[in-house]
């Protein structure tokens, strides 16, 4: 990481030439996110409110505000419900990053740019089956509330949605 110890590495906004990258991280943990192919990543990551990333592929962000043109179920669950919000889509951790605190740190960048950009709710999903029992601490632990549940994927998936109000 060229110098910088792990829990510093600077959180940076994904550029085109990372997306080799980004996209295998997250289609290693495609059971949790869903598989994305390179151009439907590119497409995603230019509808994207805020795509960050943390040292080469070590962590990754995106999310989706209202205005997204974004088909996926969970976001079209938000929308249906609220008139402005930020939908974080995906957020993973490479394996031999984890436990350094990149998601929380792509957390309070994210929360910190909503703030600025005049948002006052954070949305995401989590999985419920299959079970993602860390997941679900960690939203928690940064004060996300459950708001509702639904089976997705023609009943192959079941998730909860969760919402975090953004303080002032």
């Amino acid at each position: 990481m060229s110098g910088q110890s792990a829990t510093t590495a600077p959180i940076r906004r994904v550029e085109p030439g990372e997306e080799p990258a980004i996209l295998a991280l997250n289609n290693e943990h495609a059971a949790e996110l869903s598989w994305l192919e390179p151009e439907r990543l590119s497409f995603l990551i230019g509808q994207s409110f805020h795509a960050r990333c943390i040292g080469d592929a070590e962590a990754f962000i995106m999310t989706f505000d209202q205005d997204a043109s974004y088909d996926s179920p969970n976001f079209l669950w938000f929308r249906e419900r609220y008139p402005r919000f930020v939908y974080v889509d995906r957020v993973v951790v490479a394996a031999r990053a984890r436990g350094l605190g990149h998601a929380r740190r792509l957390y309070e960048d994210l929360f910190d740019h909503a703030r600025r950009e005049g948002h006052v709710i954070v949305t995401c999903e989590v999985n419920a089956d299959p079970p993602n029992p860390v997941s679900d601490a960690f939203h928690a632990a940064l004060g996300f509330a459950e708001v509702g549940e639904a089976v997705i994927h023609g009943g192959k998936k079941a998730v909860r949605y969760y919402r975090r109000a953004l303080e002032a």
